[in-house]
């Protein structure tokens, strides 16, 4: 793995096109948009999101993506500024991506390389501009779908239906 991403979440959020703080899904938004971005970069990212509901603060793994939901209470750019304490030495090889100039002061006393929130968002853009859509008719078939096609095929046991013999 090369560059580790450490992302003040809602910090980023505004600055890319077609996420909006106000949507109930723009955490997870976020974490899909950052996961082909990630893979490509062979990068992993901890995403940093202030107000975790009650019941859902934590960390959740996303795979290359791990979220922390900071408690009510207290804020995200604390809980960067104690990640990056805790990783000591090895935040150098770490860039935090965040507008705050403070999380960035915090940063770059850890030395830690600083991205704005908004050159990170111009390197997603750019990313989503060089790379091909996925083809819109692979995509992967809903649990719904999976079982439908599963019981079609049931039906007929060993035995294809007439006229579609091999």
């Amino acid at each position: 793995m090369r560059m580790q991403f450490i992302i003040d979440g809602h910090n980023l959020i505004p600055h890319i096109r077609g996420l909006n703080l106000s949507d109930i899904e723009d955490e997870q938004n976020l974490v899909n948009l950052l996961t082909p971005f990630l893979r490509a970069r062979k990068s992993r990212a901890m995403v940093f999101f202030d107000r975790g509901a009650t019941g859902h603060a934590g960390q959740r793994n996303y795979g290359l993506v791990k979220a922390f939901f900071v408690t009510a209470g207290k804020n995200a750019d604390d809980a960067i500024a104690a990640y990056l304490r805790q990783l000591g030495g090895a935040s150098r090889n770490h860039t935090v991506v965040t507008s705050d100039r403070m999380v960035q002061a915090a940063a770059r006393a850890y030395h830690a390389s600083v991205l704005t929130s908004q050159d990170f968002s111009k390197q997603l853009e750019r990313f989503y501009e060089e790379t091909p859509p996925a083809n819109q008719n692979e995509r992967e078939l809903s649990e719904r779908e999976l079982e439908q096609w599963e019981d079609l095929f049931n039906q007929f046991g060993s035995q294809p239906p007439d006229g579609m013999s091999p």
